[in-house]
């Protein structure tokens, strides 16, 4: 007897509504996340149409033609692959609470409009047909998980409320990467601080949050926080699922925007990426806009992001240009403090202590009245 593994084969199926529509693009990136989740995709249907035919999505006649594809193979939900990709890399207590949520509020809309099929199995007017029994039963199981899955993500929600509001009165700048899935935000997370996260040529390759300690040349201190990738088109009910994770970068001190710099559709995902932070209602950020995989590229393509406030081009893979990203994340940190010039009395010397660990000390002179300083300081310690 042979034991194999047998690999899922799938159908890709879009519709065009315009020549603008990047309706292969996308169905390509789809390909990538069947790949990513271990299936194969063994076709590709496009038809062009005016709109989306409300019922079956696309025309009766390429339905016949999927069915005649279908017939060998077995078609796998977009959503679903999503949400297989996120549960094979779910780590922490938290990653794997949020696929288990996105899964089970996906099912439970999927049940939504099955019961009058399943009713039909039995009963009339006044009657209960099993169907509907057994529909009753599996969304009471669904909501009974999913409120208990709701406590348990709101106490891990405190558990990171908590780590914020100390990384806060510790006066530590954090800085969120963002980006597209696959954009490369690990491998520059590995490269700045040796993170050790796992880095894969894989859409959704890393899930959960990971935070890391960077010291500059200078000894300012900065956390950068890697988030979960996003994508076209995806899913309000997944982006509420994750909504505590993106969020790191809902209080951070910047943003670092990661984007592929050899994607032939960059600017596409760079919209995504915005459209994300707008749904997420992260705003008036300083953003700086990283174009990796520049060893990718073989010519010298010119570089905008009109939305950020500075843009940088390097290899993450490489380590070229990350002295300059260096450079600028103490030219971002300096201008988020202030000038000040103070004489500390030396029965107060924390607070010179909390200039060197916060702060960046330019004079120190020791005088009969008390120490003379002139630094920079975050803002909110200018006034102690």
């Amino acid at each position: 007897i042979e034991i194999k593994e047998e690999i899922e084969r799938v159908i890709l199926v879009g519709v065009a509504l315009n020549e603008q529509d990047a309706t292969k693009e996308s169905l390509e990136e789809l390909a990538e996340l069947v790949q990513t989740a271990g299936a194969e995709s063994v076709g590709m249907v496009i038809q062009n149409r005016e709109k989306i035919h409300p019922g079956t999505y696309i025309g009766s006649g390429k339905i016949e033609e999927v069915a005649a594809l279908a017939a060998e193979n077995h078609a796998t939900d977009r959503t679903m692959l999503i949400l297989d990709i996120f549960a094979q890399h779910a780590v922490t207590k938290e990653g794997k609470i949020q696929v288990e949520l996105a899964q089970l509020k996906y099912q439970s809309t999927r049940l939504i409009g099955m019961g009058i099929a399943l009713s039909r199995l039995g009963g009339g007017i006044g009657t209960r047909g099993p169907g509907e029994k057994k529909l009753e039963m599996d969304r009471r199981l669904i909501r009974n998980r999913i409120s208990q899955l709701n406590k348990e993500l709101e106490q891990v929600k405190r558990s990171r409320k908590v780590a914020r509001a100390l990384r806060e009165k510790n006066q530590i700048p954090v800085a969120a990467i963002v980006g597209y899935t696959n954009a490369g935000k690990s491998t520059l997370l590995n490269r700045l601080t040796k993170a050790g996260v796992l880095e894969e040529n894989k859409l959704f390759a890393t899930l959960d949050p990971t935070t890391r300690n960077l010291t500059l040349e200078n000894g300012q201190q900065l956390l950068l926080t890697d988030t979960v990738g996003f994508i076209q088109k995806l899913p309000h009910h997944l982006i509420d699922a994750f909504r505590s994770t993106l969020e790191e970068a809902k209080y951070a001190d910047f943003i670092l925007h990661v984007v592929d710099l050899s994607n032939p559709n960059l600017d596409l995902q760079m919209h995504v990426v915005y459209e994300t932070l707008r749904q997420l209602e992260i705003k008036n950020k300083t953003i700086i806009t990283i174009f990796n995989k520049q060893d990718l590229v073989s010519e010298n393509p010119i570089i905008r992001d009109f939305k950020a406030d500075y843009v940088v081009k390097l290899s993450a893979k490489t380590g070229e240009g990350i002295l300059q990203l260096l450079e600028l994340f103490s030219k971002v940190l300096q201008e988020q403090k202030q000038l000040v010039e103070w004489i500390i009395p030396y029965t107060d010397t924390a607070k010179l202590s909390k200039i060197r660990k916060f702060g960046q000390l330019l004079t120190e002179e020791y005088r009969e009245d008390g120490i003379f300083v002139r630094a920079y300081v975050p803002k909110d310690l200018s006034s102690l």
